[in-house]
């Protein structure tokens, strides 16, 4: 089963990948991210409150982060959020 680790590295993994590609954003979907991380969709072992939990973590507003979509729930794979780039360490 994903930990919360494993979904804050991949997350870090997507914005490095993004900033390589010489972005300034990058909009990252829980949905995505759970996929890359494994065992979504499964309805038995996913992992999406922690997924999301992560990605609200991460967000930095008084960078320009933002949330772009989410679910009424507040926690779903429709859940995608913008993060300036690049992240400060």
């Amino acid at each position: 089963m994903p930990t919360a680790e494993e979904f804050k590295a991949e997350l870090h993994r997507m914005m490095l990948e993004a900033v390589k590609a010489g972005e300034g954003v990058v909009d990252i979907n829980a949905g995505e991210l759970h996929r890359r991380v494994g065992n979504y969709p499964d309805s038995n072992e996913h992992r999406m409150p922690v997924c999301c939990d992560v990605m609200k973590a991460a967000i930095a507003p008084d960078v320009g982060d933002r949330v772009l979509q989410e679910p009424p729930s507040g926690q779903g794979a429709s859940l995608t959020i913008r993060y300036v780039l690049p992240r400060q360490a």
